[in-house]
């Protein structure tokens, strides 16, 4: 199973940051290649600043987890999913999606 890292998780990747029903996507980070909750987990864990995903990136790479059921999508895939999982139909915080700058090159 892939690891996500966070602080005070649940089975299904909510975090103490963030931990409604909906919170329940992880995101590999570019800098490390490891799965966080959230942006504010990677700055509290890792030992080195966050870096985006360039565009170049967006349609290829697998680094959005649903939490649910643990499919791996791309970031053009997420983008596109409105709000929900593509493998599962588990819905996903449609709010998330004011946070993308901080993980994705807009």
């Amino acid at each position: 199973m892939t690891e996500i890292k966070g602080k005070t998780l649940d089975p299904q990747g909510r975090c103490a940051h963030w931990h409604s029903e909906r919170d329940i996507i992880a995101i590999k980070f570019a800098c490390c290649g490891e799965y966080y909750a959230c942006y504010r987990c990677h700055e509290e864990l890792a030992d080195h600043s966050a870096q985006r995903w360039p565009r170049s990136a967006f349609r290829e790479e697998k680094v959005i987890l649903c939490g649910a059921c643990r499919y791996e999508m791309s970031i053009e895939e997420y983008q596109d999913s409105n709000s929900s999982c593509p493998n599962c139909a588990a819905a996903f915080n449609p709010r998330c999606s004011l946070h993308w700058p901080l993980y994705f090159a807009m």
